[in-house]
């Protein structure tokens, strides 16, 4: 049974090395981010095939997170976790030995299935660890860690790549790689809940988790408009005559790092509609104000309002998750929410790419912005027939 005390503290030895871990790793993933589409694009490869390469490291990782889940639920979490990593750290460290489009593809590949084992596992571990009366502020904090990296992990691996090569920069996002293994190693995880006696589960119903369905709709959309945004951010910024485009991951950074202090808080107090709706409303002006930016104040301006929804957003919308799911199950809960936003930047980086073929950049934004007013919609629908429903189940009956 969970610890409920709301005294317990978030900052236990556990959390802090887990979440210093996955801070490593995610800022050797984030420098990767910014580079791999112009290192693809220095070896010949045009919209399509970057947008194929960023969808082949998401398609994998799809394909992995339901059965990372069901392990998850049954095995050994340390060992998965084990696993995860070093697949990610033989990946990065052979990027770097080949130029060839085709082993590029192969190896995002293998990547992609490091990143969604090990992903999914850190996800699950730190939701045993967070006290779940603290669970959105602790999912925030969780994912400060992360947002460092995604404010460090471009601005670090555009400039290695500027200053000295591809090879140095590789080298540091192996390294970064290594560290984050090593501390993962440290962090005593908790015992795997044990599932109750019933009916067996089908394969299907053991890699999806039906309570993180809808939210993980949600996170869908958001991963769409992020996968155009980490695809062709620097390209862009070659279009409008802005080099360095460091500048859109910092702020953008930066305004997640700040709204994740206290938008846990409020998911926690006032519940997930104070977050994730204003969230919503702050990603369509972020897109919006893209589209339209000719200047670096403009990309600026882009990453506050950008940032500022996204930060609400993906925390709160896994912490969601997680409250909607019992302990047993959130190995496949995490891998189902995981899966959403993995299919969203693959899909978002194929299809945009697609959109960017034929327009500028500039329109494929504005256009990318349509899947938050999506986002909205369809949530504003949601909780519309969830007070409809309560106003009913509230309403005395009028029969005898």
């Amino acid at each position: 049974m969970e610890q409920t005390s709301p005294n317990r503290s978030i900052w236990t030895r556990d959390f802090i090395l887990l979440s210093l871990s996955n801070m490593f790793l995610f800022f050797g993933f984030q420098m990767l981010l910014a580079t791999l589409p112009v290192y693809v694009a220095n070896n010949g490869g045009g919209n399509s095939i970057i947008g194929y390469v960023i969808s082949m490291f998401t398609v994998s990782a799809l394909l992995i997170r339901p059965f990372t889940g069901i392990g998850l639920d049954r095995l050994n979490r340390k060992i998965i976790l084990l696993v995860g990593v070093i697949i990610c750290l033989i990946s990065i460290g052979s990027y770097g030995l080949t130029a060839s489009i085709m082993l590029i593809l192969m190896l995002r590949f293998l990547h992609g299935l490091g990143w969604g084992v090990a992903t999914t596992t850190y996800g699950t571990i730190v939701s045993d660890i967070i006290p779940p009366a603290k669970r959105g502020e602790g999912m925030g904090y969780f994912g400060m860690f992360s947002t460092l990296a995604m404010a460090l992990g471009p601005m670090v691996g555009l400039w290695l790549i500027q200053s000295y090569s591809f090879d140095v920069m590789f080298i540091a996002s192996s390294s970064s790689t290594l560290l984050a293994l090593i501390l993962s190693q440290l962090v005593k995880t908790p015992p795997v809940a044990k599932h109750t006696l019933g009916k067996p589960e089908s394969l299907l119903s053991g890699m999806i988790e039906k309570t993180a369905l809808f939210p993980a709709l949600l996170c869908l959309l958001l991963g769409i408009s992020y996968g155009g945004i980490a695809s062709f951010i620097t390209l862009f910024g070659k279009e409008i005559g802005i080099a360095n485009v460091g500048v859109f991951f910092m702020t953008n950074a930066i305004c997640l790092f700040i709204v994740r202090t206290f938008a846990g808080k409020v998911f926690d107090k006032k519940g997930h509609f104070w977050v994730l709706f204003p969230g919503g409303l702050a990603s369509v002006a972020g897109l919006i104000i893209l589209s339209y930016a000719t200047t670096t104040g403009g990309l600026i301006l882009a990453a506050v309002f950008y940032g500022m929804g996204f930060g609400a957003i993906q925390p709160s919308l896994q912490a969601w998750v997680i409250n909607r799911t019992t302990p047993q199950r959130r190995g496949a809960a995490n891998a189902t929410f995981y899966s959403a936003f993995d299919l969203g930047i693959g899909g978002g980086a194929v299809i945009l790419g697609f959109v960017a073929e034929r327009m500028h950049y500039a329109e494929m934004y504005r256009y990318s912005s349509l899947l938050m007013v999506a986002y909205l919609v369809i949530y504003l629908t949601y909780m519309f027939k969830q007070k409809s429903k309560q106003s009913v189940e509230e309403t005395p009956s009028m029969q005898a």
